[in-house]
C-alpha cells in the first residue's frame, strides 16, 4: 500500500529522499520546542499572572469595604505590574468562551489558575489581540483582569516557526533545482535511448550531468554504434553474397539458353528462377535493415501506392480506413514492408483488404487475405526467418520463409510490432502496428 504511494520519477524520489528527513527533523525541532521551551516558559508566565491575580482577588476580599482603598490598590496594580483590574457589581461570569487555536495556551492558563484560586474564573485568550481578559467571581459582582499578552504566554513562537517554515521552503527550493539539473541529463539520455529504438537518430546529443550519466551516456553512445555496425555490416554481406551469386546464376542461365528444349532444361529453369526470388528475397531482407533517414510521411500515401502498385497487376486489393496519416518513419522501408505483406496475403489468398487504423498512441495497418490462414499456435513460428508453415498455408509457392520477418523487423525498427490474428475475410489478419507522437496527426474519411 505504501508503495504504491511513493513517486514514480528519478525526480520526484530523489526530492523525497532529501526533503523527507529534513522535514522530519523539522518536526521533531518543533514538536521538541513546544513541548519542552515554548510550553515551559509559557507555564511560568502564566504561574506569574496568576499570582497576581490570586493576590489582587484576596486584596480585594480584605478592601471590600473600602472602595477608596481597592482604587490604590488597582492603581499599584497597573503601575508595578502592569495589569488593569475592574470591579463590576452586580454581574456574573460568562457561559461561553472561544477557544485559541493553540489549546496549549488556554490549558495552561486555566491550570495556573486552577492552582491559585479558589473561586470560578472566566478567561477569554481570543477576544483581544494583544491583551488577555480574565475574570474572577467575587461577594458582590466579578474582578475583570486584563493582562498584556505578552506577560501571560511567551510570544516569539510564531517567529520561530516562521523560521521554520521559512528555511525549509528555501532549502526545498534550492532542492528542486539542484535536482532537475541532475534529472534533465537522464532525460536526455532515456529521450535518445527511446528515439534510438524507434530507428530515429537524435542529433546533437552529448553526454552530460553527474559522472555516472556521463558514463552511461557514453556508453550509450558506444552500444548505438556498435549496433549500426553491426547492421551495416550483416546488410553489406547479404547484399555481397547475394550480388556474388548472381554471376554463376546468369552463367547458368546463359547455358540453358543455349541447351536443347527439354524437360531437363525446364526443370533447370525453374531452379535457377527459384534460386533468384530467394537471392531477391536476401536482398529485401538486407535492404531492410539499411539505415534509411526518418521522415515525417503519410502512411495512408504509402498504403494507397502499395494497393495501386498490386491493383494493376489486376489483383484484387481494396484499401479502407484513414484518409490520411502522417507518422515519424522510413518511408521506403514501409513501402517494402507493405508490399511484403501484400504480396505474402496474394500468395494464399484471392482477395486483400488493407485497413488503416489509428488511436492516440498507435497506428496500423491491417492486411487481411481470404485465405486458409494460420493456427494460433503456430503464428509465433510463422514470423520467424526462414519459416515455411506448408500444412497452414497451402504449400507456400515461392520465397524461403522472411516475408513477415522482414515485416518484423521492418515494425520493430520503428519501436512496433508485427502480430498476427483471425481475419474477417476468413483468412489471416497482419497487423502492422507503429507508436504515434503526440506531433502526428490524423484525418478520417
Amino acid at each position: 500500500m505504501l508503495k504504491s504511494l511513493l513517486p514514480k520519477s528519478l525526480f520526484g524520489r530523489t526530492l523525497l529522499i532529501i526533503v523527507l528527513p529534513v522535514a522530519l527533523m523539522q518536526v521533531a525541532v518543533v514538536w521538541s520546542f513546544f513541548e519542552e521551551h515554548w510550553e515551559t516558559v509559557t507555564s511560568r508566565l502564566s504561574e506569574g499572572v496568576a499570582g497576581d491575580i490570586a493576590m489582587m482577588t484576596a486584596l480585594y476580599e480584605q478592601t471590600a469595604d473600602d472602595p477608596q482603598a481597592f482604587e490604590t490598590l488597582s492603581a499599584t496594580a497597573m503601575a508595578t505590574m502592569g495589569l488593569s483590574v475592574e470591579f463590576r457589581p452586580g454581574e456574573a461570569l460568562p457561559t461561553s468562551r472561544r477557544s485559541s487555536f493553540f489549546r496549549t495556551l488556554d490549558r495552561t492558563l486555566r491550570r495556573s489558575l486552577s492552582d491559585e484560586l479558589e473561586t470560578d474564573f472566566w478567561f477569554d485568550t481570543t477576544r483581544y489581540r494583544n491583551y488577555v481578559d480574565i475574570r474572577v467571581s467575587v461577594d458582590g459582582g466579578v474582578l475583570r483582569f486584563i493582562a498584556l499578552r505578552e506577560q501571560v504566554f511567551a510570544t516569539t513562537g510564531h517567529i520561530f516557526l516562521l523560521w521554520i517554515v521559512g528555511a525549509s521552503t528555501l532549502l526545498t527550493a534550492v532542492s528542486i533545482v539542484f535536482i532537475r539539473n541532475q534529472v534533465k541529463p537522464i532525460r536526455r539520455l532515456a529521450e535518445a535511448a527511446k528515439q534510438f529504438g524507434l530507428g530515429r537518430d537524435v542529433e546533437r546529443f552529448r553526454p552530460a550531468g553527474a559522472t555516472e550519466v556521463r558514463e552511461a551516456a557514453h556508453a550509450f553512445l558506444e552500444m548505438r554504434a556498435r549496433i549500426k555496425r553491426h547492421i551495416e555490416q550483416r546488410t553489406t554481406l547479404l547484399a555481397g553474397v547475394s550480388h556474388d551469386l548472381r554471376t554463376p546464376l546468369t552463367r547458368l542461365r546463359l547455358q540453358l539458353a543455349m541447351m536443347p528444349e527439354g524437360t531437363e532444361r525446364e526443370e533447370a529453369t525453374r531452379d535457377v528462377k527459384e534460386m533468384e526470388e530467394m537471392l531477391d528475397e536476401y536482398l529485401e531482407f538486407a535492404r531492410g535493415q539499411a539505415n534509411e533517414a526518418t521522415e515525417r510521411h503519410d502512411l495512408a500515401v504509402l498504403a494507397r501506392a502499395s494497393v495501386d502498385d498490386a491493383q494493376r497487376l489486376e489483383h484484387a486489393v481494396s484499401l479502407e480506413g484513414a484518409d490520411s496519416l502522417y507518422v515519424e518513419i522510413r518511408p521506403l522501408t514501409i513501402k517494402r514492408c507493405l508490399d511484403n505483406l501484400i504480396s505474402n496475403a496474394l500468395s494464399f489468398g484471392d482477395t486483400v483488404r488493407l485497413t488503416i487504423v489509428a488511436t492516440q498512441k498507435r497506428a496500423e495497418i491491417w492486411v487481411e487475405d481470404d485465405g486458409p490462414g494460420i493456427p494460433a499456435d503456430q503464428r509465433e513460428d510463422a514470423i520467424k526467418p526462414f519459416s515455411r508453415l506448408d500444412e497452414a498455408r497451402n504449400q507456400n509457392r515461392k520465397g524461403v520463409g522472411l516475408g513477415l520477418s522482414i515485416a518484423r523487423d521492418v515494425a520493430r525498427s520503428h519501436g512496433g510490432e508485427l502480430r498476427l490474428d483471425d481475419s474477417e475475410l476468413g483468412g489471416l489478419k497482419a497487423v502492422l502496428s507503429l507508436p504515434l507522437s503526440p506531433n502526428d496527426t490524423l484525418r478520417l474519411e
